[in-house]
């Protein structure tokens, strides 16, 4: 049988939910540090505060817990069970707030890469791959736009 947990140990739970330095956002800034990638953190000036910022090539970089950012979300959605009322509209406006601050980073210049946690966790090289592909494109001037850029 499922063991629920009480109001308060839900409560400390909760509480022990980070919002920065998450253990996929650290898998990620170390194997970027140890390829010689340099970036700054958790930018208060830019939109949305990116995990991950290298501005000498405009780019913003943000590693999202699936929960919290609505993956698949029209999958996940119904297997949220206790307390809808409150979390399906906050899910539903951070994946908004999500839209709102890729689109001002986009027009400030930047490029926005997307992780989701788990991805980072299983795909770490491929993830890594993708920043390094952008870097050396952009040093060339040529940067890989998406299809529908």
């Amino acid at each position: 049988m499922l063991h629920l947990p009480t109001t308060p140990q839900r409560s400390y739970i909760m509480s022990r939910i980070r919002a920065k330095n998450t253990k996929p956002e650290l898998l990620l800034r170390r194997a970027l540090w140890a390829k010689g990638i340099r970036y700054r953190t958790h930018a208060k000036d830019l939109p949305g505060r990116p995990d991950i910022v290298i501005r000498k090539y405009r780019l913003a970089i943000f590693v999202d817990g699936e929960f919290w950012h609505g993956h698949q979300w029209e999958k996940t959605k119904g297997l949220i069970k206790s307390n809808r009322d409150f979390w399906i509209p906050k899910i539903e406006r951070n994946i908004q707030r999500d839209k709102e601050n890729n689109a001002a980073l986009i027009g400030m210049g930047y490029t926005v890469f997307r992780f989701w946690g788990e991805d980072v966790r299983k795909n770490l090289h491929k993830c890594v791959n993708q920043i390094q592909l952008y870097i050396e494109t952009a040093g060339e001037g040529r940067v890989p736009y998406p299809a529908d850029y």
